[in-house]
């Protein structure tokens, strides 16, 4: 497992023997002596996970992280206290400061690469998901404009009758209007007082019955075939 740690430590001892042992496990380690050196390494280059004391001069590990959670670039950055306060108040603090993981010196090693190793993991899923979903508001973007442009041309559409007759039930044609109009599910949801996962099934439905595997297509064939009654 690779990854890119920012390890902050006042103790030079535990400080080197952490990172030598996080190194040796594949981390790419970088280290600072306390949280204002820290905090340029920061500002420098985001890692993919910090580990820090609490008990440091100037600037306790709660004063680090609350500066690192008031930051939007930092924000969901995932967080390791290491430190000698273990006491179950302590450990709450640590919680409700906005650490993810809490471990109690002096601790086992393979339970700190463990630890790293999950973290790093989630973020990195976190990451591949929320590319996902800005991938799909952007198709869905362009597939509201394509709609938008096909009403435009409503009036020069040559309007045919299906090439087999289709039933909708009331809802189904009450969503397909709606889709005409470009709304999302959400917006269409919201004006039928149902879920959005409702209008999932019923715009699946719609693609099935008409053949069509887009809201686009979906618009295209009710267009040119008249299914929609204030538009035909």
């Amino acid at each position: 497992m690779s990854g890119h740690i920012l390890l902050v430590d006042d103790e030079p001892g535990l400080r080197e023997a952490v990172q030598a042992y996080l190194e040796d496990s594949g981390f790419a380690v970088q280290v600072a002596n306390n949280a204002r050196d820290a905090w340029q390494l920061l500002e420098q280059t985001t890692p993919d996970l910090v580990i820090s004391d609490i008990m440091m001069p100037q600037v306790s590990g709660y004063e680090f992280l609350k500066q690192m959670r008031e930051d939007v670039r930092f924000l969901n950055l995932p967080v390791v206290f290491l430190t000698a306060k273990g006491m179950t108040k302590d450990r709450i603090e640590g919680y409700n400061a906005g650490c993810d993981a809490y471990l109690s010196k002096p601790f086992d090693p393979d339970e700190l690469v463990a630890i790293a190793e999950n973290l790093i993991a989630r973020r990195a899923m976190q990451a591949v998901t929320a590319n996902s979903n800005t991938s799909e508001i952007t198709d869905l973007a362009g597939q509201l404009a394509e709609i938008k442009a096909l009403l435009k041309q409503k009036p020069a559409i040559n309007v045919t009758p299906p090439p087999i007759k289709i039933e909708f039930t009331p809802r189904e044609q009450s969503v397909l209007e709606l889709v005409v109009e470009g709304l999302m599910n959400k917006e269409i949801a919201k004006r039928l007082g149902t879920t959005i996962r409702n209008v999932e099934k019923y715009v699946s439905r719609l693609f099935s019955k008409t053949g069509t595997s887009s809201r686009t297509e979906l618009v295209r064939y009710a267009l040119q075939h008249g299914l929609i009654d204030s538009y035909s």
